[in-house]
């Protein structure tokens, strides 16, 4: 053997038999397991109804002459007074449209214009139907109104009966907290389950009134929520 060549050795002590078979013993005890939190789930509804806050009146006037001119003026100036009444009692520039239009029809010069009015104030739109009527006379056509609900209107509507419901659905489990002796505890869980919208429209039967007074449409809007609670026990424990 080279004397520059050692060989390093280990010898390990051969295993115990009794070790060999002895493994470490598994826990076999059972993880603790949190008590589950005592819940009271309820569902609560509501129901509103709101009626059309708008109003589109259409109002028309036309003309007809032998001259471009002519057929013009004569509606310029019965639609000018219209525009005049409609900004005297604050009507807004964008709830006010106009449309104009000229045609020809053998010799006759037709001009037809057209001013459709949005109220908010139906008061104030009866009063602005009068006036021009008293003042025009059979020279203008004043249309029925035309009852609407906007946008802002549906918007407060839903939720207004969504939180209605959720005011129910937490009387009731308040109640029930109460008889069971309980102290009822901050919401888990909302959901709403439902909602739903019903329209009533004019629809011209015998139980139409006699008059001539058009219909003011209105909404009905439900809604169902269901609400997740935590049960406390008098001394304001969570159970």
């Amino acid at each position: 053997m080279d004397p520059q060549t050692r060989v390093f050795a280990t010898v390990l002590p051969a295993p115990d038999s009794a070790m060999k078979d002895k493994r470490p013993e598994t826990d076999r005890r059972t993880p603790h397991v949190p008590p589950r939190p005592r819940e009271l789930q309820v569902t609560g509804t509501a129901e509103l109804c709101a009626p059309a806050d708008r109003a589109s009146v259409r109002v028309c006037v036309s003309s007809s002459k032998e001259s471009v001119n002519e057929a013009t003026n004569s509606v310029s100036r019965r639609l000018d007074y219209i525009l005049q009444c409609v900004r005297t009692h604050g009507i807004n520039t964008e709830d006010v449209l106009t449309r104009t239009f000229l045609h020809r029809e053998e010799e006759q010069y037709h001009m037809n214009a057209e001013v459709a009015v949005t109220f908010s104030d139906f008061a104030k739109m009866e009063l602005v139907c009068r006036l021009l009527l008293e003042k025009l006379d059979k020279s203008v056509i004043v249309g029925l109104p035309r009852y609407f609900h906007s946008p802002e209107c549906l918007s407060q509507l839903r939720r207004r009966v969504c939180a209605s419901a959720v005011d129910n659905a937490k009387q009731k489990a308040s109640d029930i907290s109460q008889l069971l002796g309980q102290t009822l505890g901050s919401p888990q869980l909302i959901v709403e389950e439902e909602i739903r919208e019903v329209h009533s429209e004019d629809d011209g039967s015998e139980h139409r009134p006699l008059t001539a007074l058009p219909c003011i449409p209105s909404i009905t809007a439900f809604s169902r929520v269901s609400i997740t609670f935590g049960i406390k026990d008098r001394i304001g424990k969570q159970l």
